[in-house]
């Protein structure tokens, strides 16, 4: 009997130890590389290490991979680019928490386009109600820049992208996909980091901590994912995943010393709730793999 249950938990654990991973990682890349780098030197090294980590993790040169199905790679690595530089400059103005909570809007999105049912309409308007509530309209004490917001709506139709072109290439080993995708993402972070951070990002203490970043905010975590979907019904990791939003706001507090207001409060808990109700009545499975 323990060890059946030990075998349960072992996918919930990986779940949440992939969420804390992230949480972690994004906080520390706030924290210690913002100050010398900025969000964009910062992401940079992020994908740059990651892809280096998984290359040599799943080796995907020996897969055979089309011109075609490189071309779908390509367009999902430049949206998982676009997405990680989008949200570490949301990340330099409003709490990480908010960030999540608002990015999630993006998956939402994708969830309605290929269902259509009533109760995921319900879901998606759920979480841009919260969304509306940090917007900095007129009468609304949010209390956030409208830049940072707008960053994350960025990520979050980046995310929306990424997921779709993900579905083009589903059928291929997950992994390899990332490792190539993270390539292609490089691409696009490297030479906006190298603009804004310069030769500084070669010094070799930011290198180790870039290095520390892409494992606790990428590498592990997607590791940890991919562990978690072959033990668990794909409902029941889209319900564990939308606690992110939550589980950000709690290590931010923490590591960061972030709080949020009553507003913000209640807007991330929206998104949570939108977030468990899509993953209950989802029809099918929809990737949504973290940033």
């Amino acid at each position: 009997m323990p060890s059946s249950t030990t075998s349960r938990l072992v996918p919930f654990l990986l779940v949440l130890g992939s969420i804390l991973s992230l949480s972690v990682g994004s906080s520390l890349a706030k924290d210690l590389l913002f100050p010398l780098i900025g969000p964009t030197g910062t992401t940079a090294l992020r994908t740059g290490f990651s892809a280096i980590v998984l290359l040599a993790l799943w080796r995907p040169w020996k897969a055979s991979i089309t011109a075609r199905e490189y071309k779908f790679i390509a367009l999902y690595g430049v949206t998982l680019g676009a997405m990680n530089l989008c949200f570490y400059l949301a990340l330099e103005s409003i709490p990480f928490g908010l960030a999540v909570a608002i990015e999630f809007v993006g998956p939402l999105t994708v969830t309605v386009l290929y269902s259509r049912k009533l109760s995921d309409f319900i879901w998606i308007a759920l979480a841009v109600t919260g969304v509306l509530l940090l917007l900095p309209l007129r009468g609304n004490d949010s209390g956030l820049p409208l830049t940072g917001v707008l960053f994350a709506l960025g990520a979050a139709l980046c995310w929306a992208l990424y997921i779709i072109f993900g579905k083009t290439i589903s059928h291929l080993h997950s992994g390899q996909t990332v490792a190539v995708g993270l390539v292609f993402a490089s691409m696009v972070t490297l030479p906006v980091g190298m603009a804004n951070a310069g030769a500084i990002l070669t010094h070799p203490h930011l290198l180790a901590m870039g290095l520390l970043i892409a494992l606790l905010s990428s590498s592990l975590p997607m590791t940890m994912e991919m562990a978690a979907l072959k033990r668990l019904p794909h409902k029941t990791f889209g319900i564990l995943v939308s606690m992110e939003p939550a589980v950000a706001a709690l290590v931010a507090f923490f590591m960061l010393s972030e709080t949020l207001t009553l507003i913000q409060a209640i807007a991330v808990t929206f998104s949570i709730t939108a977030g468990m109700g899509s993953a209950i009545t989802a029809r099918s499975r929809i990737d949504t793999l973290a940033t």
